[in-house]
């Protein structure tokens, strides 16, 4: 498990809107049950809905995605699919959004 890596979402129910799962969690709470995850969807389906600042727009093999900051959630790392990709260098992105969120600046 890793900081920032994107996890396929293996939920039949949620997995066309929501492909991946991004682990945000501080890999120093490796030990617990349960990580806080951001799901992406595709930036088709979110382009009416989505906001900039809070909703920052990443690719991920030549498609384009967003980072759903204001779904984020916590799930049972057993949940989590596979890990798919190293999304680190979005770093900033996803911190600039989650501070938006919780503090509006």
């Amino acid at each position: 498990m890793g900081q920032f890596c994107a996890y396929k979402n293996p939920n039949p129910a949620t997995c066309v809107q929501y492909p991946y799962l991004l682990d945000i969690q501080s890999d120093l709470l490796s030990e617990l049950r349960t990580t806080v995850v951001i799901p992406l969807t595709p930036s088709k389906l979110a382009a009416p809905i989505s906001l900039t600042r809070p909703n920052p727009t990443i690719a991920i093999d030549d498609n384009s995605f967003t980072i759903m900051t204001q779904e984020i959630a916590g799930i049972d790392r057993n949940q989590l699919g596979a890990q798919m990709y190293n999304l680190s260098s979005y770093r900033s992105e996803t911190i600039t959004a989650l501070d938006f969120v919780l503090s509006g600046i």
